[in-house]
């Protein structure tokens, strides 16, 4: 498994940051090579993306959900990856968003992808893309403020 980790401080409140991110359907609009997420219940997706020209469409569970502090999913099909988004309030309009990622790369462009960095940038600029969206907005296109407990073992 390869794994990426980033960040990046956005000027809202906490609380607008969260609710922005568990809008899944609005990704494509900062997300690079995400062309649609539909949510199917309130802890499955089904995301189509095209990365370096090859198209994968895959369902994602969210194991793990607290308001105004963490996402985390993982597939159940296709592209094999999994991860967490946390939140970090700096202060009363500005909050550090965390992006950990682990996915296995398959196949010799996605090999080559990986050791190049390019999902490190993808992620890096998804995020800057973020910052920018809900920047730009000033307050969220929706919120879902439900609880996912994490599974247990």
């Amino acid at each position: 498994m390869s794994g990426v980790m980033e960040h990046i401080d956005v000027d809202v409140p906490i609380r607008t940051a969260y609710d922005q991110w568990t809008q899944f359907e609005e990704f494509p609009q900062f997300m690079e090579g995400v062309q649609e997420v539909r949510q199917l219940s309130d802890t499955m997706t089904h995301w189509t993306v095209e990365i370096a020209g090859v198209k994968r469409e895959f369902d994602a569970q969210i194991t793990e959900q607290l308001p105004d502090e963490r996402v985390a999913w993982n597939s159940t099909g296709g592209a094999d990856h999994a991860g967490v988004v946390t939140f970090h309030r700096l202060d009363e309009g500005h909050t550090r968003v965390t992006l950990q990622l682990e996915f296995e790369p398959h196949g010799l462009v996605e090999q080559a992808g990986d050791k190049l960095g390019i999902v490190d940038r993808r992620a890096k600029g998804d995020l800057e893309r973020f910052k920018s969206f809900i920047e730009r907005r000033g307050q969220e296109t929706g919120a879902w403020r439900g609880k996912v407990d994490r599974p247990q073992p």
